[in-house]
């Protein structure tokens, strides 16, 4: 494996080494934070598009298509158009609103202090999200080094942290860029082509496996409708994806490379699938679809191209467990910390922030086993605790502080005891956790007093773009 060792070196080498080169561009917090607000519809794309592409889309979809054949293709699917209708209805307004967080967007239209629970809530959301890209290093790093899986996380999770640490937004948007162009290599032009042909072909497939692995809805119509719940949402509301449009330099850019994204992603899951369903064709008796992937790789592949699929997989993990860790830390600073003092953070205290958070994730990965089932915590409180709020700040102009707060609380409350009661990776929690953020949503905002017109007014200027207020220039 010496040619896989190379390029796998050479790899993380430029990662370190472009994470050191956006240390000299992050000088400010809108620099650290958002990378400017000054990123052109290819990176933005680009960037995008390697945030929500991390290990649950990569090694968690080849498992899927390797249980479910192609079926296995929603859970991207969804994620894809989770991302079409961000940039179609959502992005040009949170591009004018020309905020940090989720937090400030429903202060701003609230009229009232909800970012500690909603920032507690997307914490909680980004710092899982961060856990389970770290978590599926181990996967990578047992096929190339056989070594321990707490090991493999360890080596992937710190090289993350300091990339990340080093330059923020800038360093994650340009380790990002090389990240989307390897990964594009490696699962389009190399793992797909040859996983199918070693399989005999589409026909080969079809006489290796039984018709249900072609069939679009043999996962269930149930867990379908459920990952439309819980991704499709779920990408519309992430504080991970957001700080990705805060970065576009103009609403058009954010519409235009958003929704190249989105067609990406719909392309990435039904590779996904489709190598998963050549690894069940190939390899019938794994112990346990987690290692379909692994499997492929190692035995398909001849050296130095397993070293280019593994460093594809790799940027998969890096890009995703770097943008959530950087939301995790914008959310700590801007919603939690900040509201326990009177000055604001500085880029160096933003730093601190995101080592110690990028720390505590890798702990965390070392001990949870399952990156679907940790997806789906994640996002089950980010859906079942804010898209009610959300969606409702946005459209509804009845809804009312209160409202939202107790829809919060309850949405995530309710969610967390059926995951508790049912199981983390059962459909009901974000149900009945949808469900109950809804009434109390709608009962609490019809007994409270309006939104003043004076906060309404300030929205629907800062929805205009008109009023751009940018609290910039906070130096190390």
């Amino acid at each position: 494996m010496g040619g896989d060792y190379v390029v796998i070196a050479l790899y993380i080498a430029a990662m370190i080494g472009i994470g050191w080169y956006g240390l000299r561009l992050a000088k400010t917090k809108s620099d650290y934070l958002v990378a400017g607000r000054r990123l052109g519809w290819f990176m933005y794309s680009g960037t995008m598009s390697a945030v929500v592409l991390g290990g649950a889309s990569t090694i968690g979809g080849v498992k899927l298509g390797y249980t479910y054949g192609i079926s296995g293709a929603w859970l991207v699917v969804t994620i894809g158009l989770g991302i079409l209708v961000l940039h179609a209805v959502f992005a040009r307004r949170l591009v004018k609103l020309r905020v940090y967080t989720v937090g400030e967007m429903l202060d701003l239209r609230y009229g009232g202090s909800t970012s500690t629970i909603s920032g507690a809530v997307m914490w909680a959301y980004t710092l899982m999200l961060t856990v389970t890209s770290t978590l599926a290093f181990a996967t990578i790093f047992k096929v190339l080094l056989n070594i321990p899986d707490v090991a493999g996380i360890a080596i992937g999770g710190a090289i993350v942290v300091l990339y990340s640490v080093l330059g923020g937004m800038w360093s994650i948007t340009l380790t990002d860029i090389a990240q989307f162009v390897i990964k594009t290599v490696g699962i389009f032009a190399l793992l797909l082509p040859i996983a199918i042909s070693s399989a005999g072909g589409f026909r080969g497939l079809s006489q290796r496996l039984d018709g249900s692995y072609f069939s679009l809805t043999s996962i269930g119509g149930g867990t379908i409708f459920t990952y439309v719940l819980i991704y499709g949402f779920g990408l519309l509301i992430g504080q991970d994806i957001w700080q990705r449009v805060f970065t576009a330099r103009t609403p058009r850019v954010a519409t235009t490379g958003g929704i190249i994204s989105g067609v990406y992603c719909l392309f990435y899951g039904l590779a996904g699938a489709l190598i998963g369903t050549a690894a069940k064709a190939l390899y019938p008796g794994l112990a346990s679809a987690q290692d379909a992937f692994a499997t492929i790789v190692e035995r398909l592949l001849p050296t130095g191209v397993r070293g280019l699929v593994l460093a594809a997989a790799l940027s998969a993990l890096m890009s995703t467990a770097s943008g959530a860790l950087i939301a995790c830390s914008t959310v700590s600073t801007n919603d939690l910390i900040a509201r326990f003092r009177r000055k604001p953070l500085g880029v160096s205290a933003n730093r601190v922030v995101t080592l110690v958070l990028g720390l505590v994730a890798i702990g965390i990965a070392m001990v949870v086993t399952d990156v679907v089932a940790a997806l789906a915590v994640a996002y089950n409180l980010l859906v079942g605790g804010l898209l009610v709020a959300i969606l409702g700040a946005l459209f509804v102009k009845r809804g009312t502080w209160a409202g939202a707060l107790a829809s919060m609380v309850t949405g995530a409350v309710v969610v967390i005891v059926f995951m508790i009661t049912d199981g983390l990776e059962a459909n009901e929690p974000i149900y009945y956790g949808l469900g109950a953020s809804l009434v109390v949503y709608v009962g609490v905002s019809l007994l409270t007093p309006r939104t003043s017109a004076a906060v309404l007014a300030q929205w629907t200027e800062r929805l205009s773009g008109k009023q751009a207020v940018e609290r910039e220039g906070v130096h190390a």
